[in-house]
């Protein structure tokens, strides 16, 4: 127990100094920077780093909208996101830290962080089905995108520039590339296949992302919901709470 709460110390550390980063560049693009030239599509990296941005915003999306009883509430952060990116998410990520007991901070508390606080009814058979078809289709768009903007770069003619807001726009995407891999880090048993999946992550960010999800949407069986890939094979976790307990052959 001691060493599950050591590692929600960790992440949770990680995640106060990597929304400070954030806080830093966001007042740093307001107050020397020109905050409308976020949305120059003729800037260099600018389609694939709104395509990896998207990707995020989407699955971080998907996962506030399970996690929040209220859709208001759901709502409102979602929409927020959309504008502020890794500084909403990682805000509200850090509050579900803080609302955790110290019961969940010693049995496991990134499950509890990822899971509802309540038993809800949830879906699985077509939604299952329909996240598959979501996100294998936001993959090859995002791809798609990659594809295009190398052969964008390696054209003569493109003409190449950064704005101001290039450099806090990679900070965002990559801070949520880093929430991203502590969740992988997290899911996977094999620390070798963790590392592999992150490495292929921070390289291809949301096309890796996209393909992760897919590959473990299709590790449900049919009466299953999507929501059972937020979470690792901890058997402890699984027997003791009734948001895992009805589903036994998840693995």
């Amino acid at each position: 127990m001691a060493a599950t709460a050591s590692i929600g110390v960790s992440v949770k550390t990680l995640f106060i100094v990597l929304f400070c980063v954030m806080v830093a560049a966001f007042a740093y693009l307001f107050l020397f920077g020109d905050f409308f030239s976020c949305f120059d599509i003729h800037a260099r990296w600018y389609k694939i780093m709104m395509a990896d941005f998207t990707t995020c915003a989407v699955v971080i999306g998907v996962w506030i909208a399970y996690k929040e009883s209220s859709w208001i509430i759901a709502f409102v952060v979602i929409a927020a996101m959309q504008v502020l990116g890794s500084f909403v998410s990682l805000g509200y990520i850090l509050t579900q830290f803080y609302k955790l007991s110290h019961e969940e901070y010693l049995k496991d508390p990134l499950y509890f962080v990822l899971a509802r606080s309540k038993n809800r009814d949830v879906n699985g058979g077509s939604f299952v089905v329909a996240a598959r078809v979501l996100f294998s289709v936001l993959g090859c768009l995002v791809l798609g995108t990659l594809i295009y903007t190398i052969i964008e770069e390696l054209t003569p003619s493109y003409t190449k520039h950064f704005n101001s807001c290039s450099v806090v726009f990679e900070i965002d995407v990559y801070i949520l590339v880093a929430i991203f891999a502590v969740w992988i880090a997290y899911k996977e048993s094999s620390w070798k296949r963790a590392f592999l999946w992150i490495v292929l992550l921070v390289c291809l960010r949301g096309v890796t992302i996209c393909v992760y999800i897919v590959r473990q949407l299709y590790g449900l069986l049919p009466q299953q919901p999507a929501s059972l890939i937020l979470f690792n094979t901890n058997r402890d976790i699984q027997s003791s709470d009734p948001r895992l307990m009805e589903h036994p052959d998840y693995a």
